[in-house]
């Protein structure tokens, strides 16, 4: 009997601390799940048994519940300061991905922020400096008008805009990576106008350092 509980310990650990974080919302609940998996796992590697699994995944269950919890304060905050339905941000339960659509941020073929723009990404700017425990990841996208190369090459010349403004604004350049997909990762079908428009955009991903 006593070589069966050990097993046991590690779901059992994982679903009641998961069940006991149903009344925080579902983004910190992702958080926590995601903790109690890697804690669980990395518990298990580093002490070759179960019960270890177990204490990673109870670690890492209310490392990923807090995690979970603080992206919805950032994100609440970041909505409020923006004050435009334009600009997205949603909480995976890991990580803030903020989206600004191409047509607030740039001319068509141009890497030239707007000048409206420059006082959202500043208030961006604040927020990552008030969070300082984070990495930031700049994405630029566009649609599959042209082509792909002048597109890829376009995509990165705006999210290296975007990063060089918050860098300009105080955010430390070693938390920034500024990347370019090109046309290579659409959310919408480019078969419409309104798919494209939705295509051209650039994500910045806010990852909290744990």
């Amino acid at each position: 009997m006593t070589s069966i509980r050990p097993v046991l310990v590690a779901p059992l650990a994982a679903v009641l601390l998961l069940t006991s974080c149903t009344d925080t919302g579902p983004r910190q609940n992702a958080g926590a799940a995601t903790g109690a998996v890697a804690g669980g796992i990395l518990g298990g590697i580093l002490s070759g048994r179960p019960a270890g699994a177990a204490a990673g995944a109870v670690a890492g269950g209310i490392v990923g519940g807090a995690i979970g919890s603080q992206l919805d304060k950032q994100a609440g905050e970041l909505r409020t300061a923006f004050g435009d339905d334009r600009i997205g941000v949603v909480n995976t339960g890991s990580s803030l991905v903020v989206t600004m659509p191409q047509d607030i941020l740039f001319a068509t073929d141009s890497a030239q922020l707007s000048g409206s723009l420059q006082s959202d990404l500043g208030v961006l700017a604040r927020h990552l400096n008030k969070y300082g425990d984070s990495n930031v990841q700049v994405i630029g996208h566009t649609d599959n008008t042209g082509a792909a190369s002048y597109n890829l090459n376009l995509s990165r010349q705006r999210a290296a805009a975007v990063a060089n403004t918050l860098i300009r604004n105080g955010v430390g350049s070693w938390r920034i990576t500024a990347v370019g997909r090109g046309e290579d990762q659409p959310v919408a079908s480019n078969l419409s106008a309104e798919g494209r428009a939705q295509n051209r955009r650039v994500e910045i991903i806010i990852i909290p350092i744990t």
